[in-house]
């Protein structure tokens, strides 16, 4: 689909927000920036998810795009190299509107979440309970809550799972 259609059909919703996700948005670099580009002349504002694996396209930062990093951990059981690269990691921590989030299952995670704060220099950290039950989600929250205020991060829960649980396509 042509940029200019999918611009015209983002902007007849009417709303001051699009979110960009599914699969790598970053790996569409070429496509996405003149359509974050037409979207923000238009006053609408755009926030990106990556899981930090690509560097930002420069005209994109200047946009004002607003980064949702959500690195994989070695949970994830993806390799390393195919999870963490630095450079990436490195360049979305540098924007200010840079927000990385972590789901993280109990503190040996969080000790893992240390270790990109540190190394990467991550200032805005955000975890977010593994589950796929109400159930689930609520024995991660309380194992990790205390370790997440220790550490002055932020605490999010999965409220897409306990509003719609496994549904999909909602």
């Amino acid at each position: 689909m042509p940029v200019g259609t999918v611009a015209e059909r983002l902007l007849a919703y009417g709303v001051p927000l699009v979110v960009v996700s599914g699969g790598e948005p970053l790996n569409q670099q070429r496509r996405l920036v003149p359509l974050v580009e037409r979207l923000v002349a238009q006053g609408v504002d755009i926030e990106i998810e990556t899981n930090g694996t690509k560097v930002p396209d420069e005209r994109l930062i200047e946009a004002g795009v607003h980064f949702n990093v959500s690195p994989k951990l070695s949970h994830s059981g993806d390799p390393a190299h195919q999870r963490i690269v630095p450079n990436a990691l490195r360049a979305l921590a540098r924007i200010p509107s840079s927000a990385f989030k972590f789901v993280c299952r109990d503190t040996t995670d969080l000790d893992e979440v240390a270790g990109f704060v540190s190394e990467f220099g991550i200032t805005s950290v955000w975890v977010m309970p593994e589950g796929q039950s109400r159930e689930e989600i609520d024995d991660h929250m309380q194992t990790l809550v205390a370790g997440v205020i220790d550490r002055g991060w932020n605490m999010t829960t999965r409220l897409h799972t306990l509003v719609w649980g496994q549904k999909r396509g909602v």
